[in-house]
C-alpha cells in the first residue's frame, strides 16, 4: 500500500479514514430530512474536511445537487459590507449550480440584502432545481471575524431553516455548516443557528481507534503500549497521530523504537517541527493569543480573553470547558512553554543583557525572532571594546545558498518558513552563555561567540551546516541549470580575533564576509575560515 503524506483531507477510497461512530451515520440520516440543518465543529486538522467529502458523496449518490462554499477563499474586501458579501455568496451558489447569476433581477436596496437574497433563493435558485440541494458552508469561523456580517448572515441561515417548516420549496435546501471554533458573535437566542438542527462535534481518536489506524499502516500495536505512549504526547489528535504513524513506517531506521521517536517529538529534529512552527507563527502574528496561552501554561485563574481563547481552540492548541482551559496535549505544552519564553530567554544567550531594560521586541527580527542587525552590531561593538587585549572572539556569518532562487520558485511565505527553520537550527546550536545570534541580511545570519577560538567556532559552524541539511527542505530551483543539491543548504564563514585597542570592529566583519564568500565560491554547503579565504 502506497502511503500519502497526511496533510490533506482523506479521499473516499483511503484506507486510513477512521470512522467515529455514530457521527457518520447521524449525518447521513439527517441529510435526507427536508430542510435539515447540520453543524460540524472541531479544531483544525481534526477530520472535518474528510467527513465533509463523505457527506457530499452520500448526497451525490442520493441524486442530490451539492454546492460547497469555502469562506477561506473569499477576499477580505468581501466582508466589508453585507450587500457585497451576500451578492458574492449568491453568485457563487449560482455558478456552482451552473445557473446564470440573476442578482440584479432580485436585489432591491429598499428591502435590504437579507430579504433580497432570500427572494433570490426562493424565487430563482430553488425553483430551477427538481432535487434537494445540499449547501455546504466550510470554514464559517472566517465569517465570525466580522461581527456585523456574521450577525446578519447567521440569523439569515436560521430563517431559511425555519422557512422549510412553512414553505415547501425551502424543504429542498439542506444546510451543512462547518466551523472550527465557537461562535464569538453576540446573537439573540432566537436568531442563532447554533441551537437548531443536528450538532456534531468531532472527538479525538480513542485508544482502540489509534490501534486500528496503526494496523492499517502495517504496525502491530495490539498490546496497547505503543499507542498509549504516542497518545501521552499528542493525545488523540487525528493529524498528529497520522503524522507519527506515517514517519514510523517510512523511516524505521531513523528511530529504533517509539520511545526514541517520542523523545525528540517536540524538538527541532522532531517530525512535528514544521507543524509547530506554523502554529507558532500564527501566535506570534497575534500577540493576544500569546498572552492567553501564557496564562493557561502558567495555570493562571484570571479570566481569559474570550475571542483569543476561541481562536486558540480553533487551532487545536487548547481545550475549553466552560470558563476553564487546558493545553490540548503534552506536545503543545512543551513546545509553547519554551517558545513563549523565548523573548525573555534571549537574555540567557547573552547574560550581560539582563541589566539592559531597553531589550524588547523592537530589537528582534519580525520573521525569525532572532536579534536584528542594528542591535547585533551595537552589541558587537561593545564586546569588541570589552575584549580588547583579553580574549578571542569569533564571528560566524551564515547564508542560505541560492536563496533568491528559492524565493522565486516557492514564493514569499515558503521563503520565510525556510528562514525560520534555519534560524531555529542556529538558535539551538548556538545556545550557550555569551553567544548572540541575529538575522544579519535578508538571507544571512550572524553569530557572535565571545571567548571562542577558531577551532571551536568551526565545529559550531559545521554542526549548523549538517543540521540544516538534515532538515531536508526540498529545493528544485526554476531557471537554474546545473544545481548540484536538491535540498536547502547553507554556507558559513568564520573569523576569529583577539581585539586590541588599535584595531577596529570592522576588521572581523570584513574577515568573516570574505570567508563566507569563499564558501559560496565552492557552490555552497561549505564552511570556510578567514585564513583559508586569504
Amino acid at each position: 500500500m502506497s502511503l500519502r503524506f497526511p496533510n490533506d483531507p482523506l479521499p473516499l477510497n483511503s484506507a486510513f479514514y477512521i470512522e467515529r461512530p455514530p457521527l457518520e451515520e447521524l449525518a447521513y440520516s439527517e441529510i435526507i430530512k427536508a430542510g435539515s440543518f447540520i453543524r460540524i465543529k472541531a479544531p483544525r486538522k481534526m477530520g472535518k474536511s474528510s467527513l465533509m467529502i463523505r457527506l457530499i458523496d452520500r448526497a451525490v449518490n442520493l441524486g442530490y445537487l451539492t454546492v460547497k462554499i469555502d469562506f477561506q477563499q473569499a477576499d477580505e474586501e468581501i466582508f466589508t459590507f453585507l450587500y457585497k458579501f451576500l451578492r458574492w455568496f449568491c453568485a457563487n451558489v449560482s455558478r456552482q449550480l451552473q445557473l446564470e447569476p440573476m442578482l440584479d433581477e432580485y436585489w432591491d436596496e429598499d428591502i435590504g440584502s437579507k430579504v433580497s437574497s432570500t427572494l433570490y433563493f426562493q424565487g430563482y435558485l430553488l425553483k430551477q432545481i427538481d432535487v434537494p440541494l445540499v449547501l455546504v458552508l466550510n470554514e464559517v469561523n472566517r465569517v465570525f471575524e466580522h461581527p456585523e456580517i456574521a450577525r446578519d448572515f447567521l440569523s439569515l441561515l436560521r430563517s431559511w431553516h425555519e422557512e422549510a417548516k412553512q414553505i415547501k420549496i425551502w424543504q429542498k435546501l439542506r444546510l451543512v455548516v462547518i466551523h472550527s471554533t465557537e461562535v464569538y458573535v453576540s446573537l439573540n437566542m432566537n436568531q442563532s443557528p447554533f441551537n437548531i438542527g443536528l450538532s456534531l462535534q468531532l472527538p479525538e481518536f480513542t485508544l482502540k481507534q489509534v490501534e486500528e489506524l496503526a494496523a492499517r499502516y502495517g504496525l502491530d500495536w495490539t498490546n496497547g503500549k505503543d499507542a498509549e505512549q504516542l497518545m501521552a504526547i499528542v493525545g488523540g489528535h487525528p493529524y498528529l497521530i497520522n503524522l507519527a504513524l506515517y514517519h514510523l513506517v517510512n523511516q524505521r531506521k531513523k528511530w529504533e523504537n517509539i520511545e526514541e521517536f517520542l523523545a525528540v517529538a517536540p524538538k527541532l529534529e522532531g517530525i512535528y517541527h514544521q507543524h509547530l512552527l506554523s502554529q507558532l507563527n500564527i501566535v506570534r502574528d497575534n500577540p493576544e493569543l500569546g498572552e492567553v496561552l501564557k496564562q493557561i501554561i502558567a495555570g493562571s485563574r484570571e479570566p481569559l480573553e474570550a475571542i483569543a481563547a476561541y481562536k486558540l481552540e480553533s487551532m487545536g492548541i487548547i481545550k475549553l470547558k466552560g470558563s476553564s482551559a487546558t493545553i490540548s496535549c503534552e506536545l503543545y505544552r512543551q513546545y509553547f512553554q519554551e517558545q513563549l519564553l523565548q523573548v525573555s530567554s534571549l537574555r540567557n544567550y547573552f547574560p550581560r543583557l539582563a541589566q539592559q531594560p531597553e531589550l524588547n521586541t523592537a530589537n528582534l527580527d519580525e520573521v525569525t525572532h532572532l536579534f536584528n542587525r542594528s542591535y547585533f552590531e551595537e552589541q558587537l561593538e561593545k564586546v569588541w571594546q570589552e575584549s580588547a587585549d583579553k580574549e578571542s572572539i569569533s564571528l560566524i556569518l551564515c547564508a542560505v545558498d541560492y536563496f533568491e532562487y528559492y524565493e522565486k520558485t516557492y514564493g514569499y511565505q515558503a521563503a520565510n518558513l525556510c528562514l525560520q527553520q534555519v534560524a531555529d537550527i542556529i538558535r539551538n546550536v548556538v545556545h550557550f552563555p555569551n553567544a548572540l545570534v541575529a538575522r544579519y541580511q535578508s538571507k544571512e545570519f550572524a553569530m557572535l561567540l565571545p571567548g571562542k577560538n577558531l577551532t571551536i567556532s568551526r565545529q559550531i559552524a559545521e554542526k549548523i551546516r549538517q543540521r540544516v541539511k538534515l532538515l531536508a527542505i526540498p529545493f528544485e530551483p526554476q531557471g537554474m541549470d546545473g544545481f548540484k543539491n536538491s535540498l536547502v543548504t547553507v554556507s558559513l564563514g568564520i573569523a576569529s580575533k583577539i581585539p586590541n585597542q588599535k584595531s577596529d570592529v570592522s576588521q572581523i566583519i570584513y574577515q568573516a564576509t570574505q570567508a563566507l564568500l569563499a564558501s559560496k565560491r565552492r557552490e555552497g554547503d561549505s564552511v570556510s575560515n578567514y585564513l583559508l579565504a586569504e
